[in-house]
């Protein structure tokens, strides 16, 4: 990782290479070891999801008890209870006006009426939805591919097998061109995922700002990538985790904000933030494919 003496220097060529397909080396440190993958973002419009089918189905991590997940879950819930009663309803006054014989107009302007609104909902519910720039690894059959070495990765991408990151506009060129050498991560990009639940074990006063909002961006990243659903429930905007992130950006800008966000900081749960990393983390490493 950063730091180690052995670290290879990222050369200004390499940087031009990677420049050029608009790719990244990643290197990631689990507890299960450390490895090497590629990611790259490009628009939703561009590019097609990971298939995860063949993989073992995401279990949710855990909650504090509700059926729904928030207000607006259980606003909707009753909305629909509602409509069914209301559907009942007239379908039971119409039935009945058939068995005397005569037409029910009301029922029939009831169904008019609602048609007429099912329809000038559907209109209204269909919002232009724009593009949006989202991660690719290097997956494959929902799994996140993680090397060993810079060689291993170099060997794979030049294979020609099959993988979730062929799709994009450059590959060709990255496969060409690519080398052993060129396989240096910015420290940015180093994820030190082994690190981060020991780091939240010794308290406040030692947690570090820069590895859990690091490890924040790769799980959101990876998340979204691979389809793991309670991690991106976990990490979304306005879940404790993101709290978390965002108090500590606070914390080290420091100013009134920082005074702030140091506030909010103690009232976040040790134990609860490190239960969650805990599981995340777990779930991060049982869609890793490891690779030589």
């Amino acid at each position: 990782m950063a730091g180690d003496s052995d670290t290879p220097k990222r050369t200004a060529t390499a940087t031009k290479f990677w420049s050029g397909v608009n790719v990244e080396p990643v290197e990631i440190a689990l507890n299960s070891g450390v490895g090497y993958t590629l990611r790259a973002y490009r628009m939703d419009n561009e590019i097609t999801p990971a298939d995860v089918s063949m993989r073992e189905d995401d279990l949710d991590l855990p909650t504090r008890g509700s059926a729904y997940d928030d207000e607006e879950d259980y606003s909707d819930a009753v909305d629909e209870e509602f409509a069914e009663a209301d559907d009942e309803e007239v379908d039971a006054e119409a039935a009945e006006a058939e068995a005397d014989g005569e037409p029910d107009e009301d029922a029939e302007d009831a169904d008019d009426e609602e048609d007429a609104e099912e329809e000038e909902d559907e209109a209204e519910a269909t919002p232009v939805v724009e593009p949006e720039e989202v991660p690719l690894f290097l997956t494959k059959n929902g799994h996140l591919l993680l090397f060993k070495s810079a060689q291993g990765l170099v060997d794979y991408v030049k294979s020609g097998d099959d993988n979730d990151l062929a799709q994009i506009d450059t590959w060709s060129k990255l496969v060409a061109d690519i080398k052993v050498g060129y396989v240096v991560p910015l420290p940015e990009d180093e994820y030190e995922l082994d690190l981060i639940v020991k780091n939240l074990r010794g308290g406040r006063d030692s947690w570090d700002p820069e590895l859990i909002v690091q490890s924040g961006q790769v799980a959101r990243d990876l998340s979204h990538a691979l389809k793991i659903p309670s991690v991106i429930s976990a990490m979304s905007p306005g879940s404790p985790l993101d709290d978390l992130d965002e108090a500590l950006r606070g914390a080290v800008s420091g100013g009134f904000g920082g005074f702030m966000a140091r506030r909010k900081l103690k009232r976040i749960g040790e134990q609860a933030a490190t239960l969650a990393w805990r599981t995340i983390i777990g779930k991060i490493q049982a869609v890793v494919d490891w690779r030589d």
